[in-house]
């Protein structure tokens, strides 16, 4: 079976964290993934860690794709950061609102993901496969759902190649937003956020913080378990690779792996449904 996937890490902060996550590089590049995408600090708190990490996956050979928050940013310092990965080589860019960090007062001079969409088209031209996000279970912010999915509509009117979701475990929710979407008249490739589960407890804590349900069959069957971590996993990696294979009948472009800096569970779910190499 062929199907493109990618997948996420955070920067580390200690020397011991970048010598783990290379390692779990190397591990899952076994996958062939199309990108390896990191993440980006509220208020710019990770931007040197997210640029180096950056930087050294794509000095190992391998496609990398920075995520670029513009909250709380002005235009001269993205149009910077915007040079130094062109300069690096980055091909491909994940443009995030982001949040704004506590305590700051002012947005800065980008509100909306889709205006720091249209301000990467107007500086570099067509330099960027840009990635954008999008909330099948509606962003924990919007007002409505109808309003989330017009401002999904502004993101690829702007000029997105393609989007990631949020990560859910109900697969009508995916289903029912790409469906939307069409009737909007959006056509770009809508990749669904995969996140294998290792911990309950760290699921639910996550979950309820980014509004992603956990179906209440799942949660239950999660809390019978106790803290038998092994019958955790197991469910988890059950659940999660059902999922997978349903959305790759459904004709899902590709699949967007939350690794959590973790190879293990995304090389397991990868090799059940026989997309390891």
């Amino acid at each position: 079976m062929s199907i493109d996937i990618s997948i996420e890490f955070f920067p580390p902060n200690t020397a011991e964290g970048a010598d783990k996550l290379r390692a779990t590089r190397d591990k899952l590049a076994a996958l062939k993934p199309a990108f390896f995408s990191v993440t980006y600090g509220a208020g710019g708190s990770t931007r040197e860690r997210t640029f180096a990490t950056v930087k050294e996956i794509a000095a190992a050979g391998y496609e990398a794709a920075p995520h670029l928050s513009c909250i709380g940013s002005t235009r001269d310092s993205i149009r910077e950061i915007l040079r130094e990965y062109a300069d690096a080589g980055i091909r491909r860019i994940v443009a995030l609102r982001g949040d704004l960090p506590s305590g700051a007062g002012a947005a800065g001079e980008f509100r909306y993901a889709n205006e720091l969409v249209e301000f990467i088209r107007a500086e570099t031209g067509d330099r960027f496969l840009i990635e954008v996000a999008a909330y099948p279970e509606w962003h924990p912010q919007a007002r409505s759902p109808k309003d989330d999915l017009l401002a999904f509509k502004r993101k690829a009117d702007a000029g997105a190649n393609s989007a990631i979701t949020q990560y859910f475990y109900n697969l009508d929710a995916y289903l029912h937003f790409v469906d939307a979407v069409r009737k909007l008249g959006v056509d770009i490739p809508i990749v669904p956020g995969i996140m294998p589960i290792g911990s309950f407890s760290k699921l639910a804590r996550f979950s309820d913080a980014c509004g992603a349900e956990i179906p209440r069959w799942m949660r239950k069957t999660f809390e019978s378990y106790g803290d038998d971590a092994d019958a955790i996993r197991a469910f988890g990696l059950d659940v999660v690779t059902r999922l997978c294979e349903k959305l790759i009948a459904e004709g899902a472009p590709g699949l967007h792996f939350y690794s959590m800096n973790m190879a293990g569970p995304t090389i397991e779910i990868c090799r059940r449904l026989g997309l390891h190499h």
